[in-house]
């Protein structure tokens, strides 16, 4: 893979990043940058609901502390998505996905979408597709505002821009980390840890789309292994068992319960065992119609 550099691609987008700044100024005064308070702990008596976050799915904790995040809130989105580097080459035609300029209605699924918007920005960094950065810039900063830290997400675009014209992926990926921090960060000191984890979830579940459809497309058994991550279906359906009442009715969230009761049996399987191509289909499936609850509203 390349850098962009030309002359012509770092123009068009420098133009674009005017275009989103000012509108993201426009539509939100941003606040007096103060420190994060820290973070809220649980609920008194709902300590010990939520399962651990697999160790290797914490983010960098120098990045998340300085943002007031720990082990209150979500698994890294950074990390959900390293697991895809032993996939190979991902062939970003077969797993992109259009980008719309609609914004769900539903905080829920604006806060599931946010998570797969930054998904989605690491994939294209994963590819190195600096020209689809412009659509999700965008969308980021239009579910941020919807969620209140529209005024946070300027100035990581921003970022996100001047590396990705740059060709400086580490730090698109450092950046991009930066963001769910971010958010995490403010739903902590609203007292919304349940969205916090819902923008994680938002993130896991395009990843694994992408984990499963990309060992399909170029199975091999050793690939396969990387898909049996029980743990982590498991600690996420949790999560949906054990958010706050007002979300309990929530259809959405409900149809991903039910989706979870159907990922996690399909994954059962020794860890040190293949999966076949069949089983390898009907997770991608699956995981296809779990990322459809989100991915289906986000195009409405």
């Amino acid at each position: 893979m390349f850098p962009v550099r030309s002359s012509t691609a770092r123009a068009c987008l420098l133009a674009a990043l005017t275009v989103l700044t000012f509108e993201g100024g426009r539509a939100q005064t941003p606040a007096p940058e103060t420190p994060p308070a820290p973070p809220v702990p649980p609920v008194p008596g709902q300590e010990g609901q939520r399962r651990p976050i697999p160790d290797d799915l914490l983010g960098d904790e120098h990045v998340r502390e300085e943002f007031g995040v720990n082990q209150f809130t979500t698994p890294s989105i950074r990390k959900l998505f390293e697991m895809l580097d032993g996939l190979g080459k991902l062939s970003y035609d077969a797993l992109k996905r259009p980008i719309s300029r609609q914004t769900p209605s539903d905080r829920v699924l604006v806060s599931l979408g946010l998570g797969t918007l930054i998904a989605d920005g690491f994939l294209i960094v994963q590819c190195e597709k600096v020209e689809a950065m412009e659509d999700v810039g965008r969308a980021l900063i239009k579910y941020a505002k919807v969620l209140g830290t529209g005024s946070r997400m300027n100035r990581h675009t921003q970022s996100l821009f001047e590396h990705s014209i740059d060709g400086e992926w580490d730090k698109l990926r450092t950046e991009l980390a930066l963001t769910q921090a971010d958010v995490e960060a403010e739903m902590v000191q609203l007292r919304d840890v349940d969205i916090a984890h819902l923008v994680s979830l938002g993130g896991w579940l395009r990843a694994f789309e992408i984990a499963t459809r990309s060992v399909h497309d170029n199975y091999t058994p050793e690939k396969s292994l990387r898909l049996l991550r029980k743990d982590i279906a498991e600690y996420y359906l949790m999560s949906l068992e054990h958010l706050s009442p007002r979300l309990q009715a929530n259809a959405s969230l409900k149809a991903l319960r039910e989706g979870f009761q159907v990922l996690v049996p399909l994954m059962d399987l020794p860890q040190d065992q293949p999966m076949t191509q069949e089983q390898v289909k009907a997770l991608s499936d699956q995981a296809a119609k779990l990322a459809g609850v989100v991915t289906g509203a986000m195009k409405s």
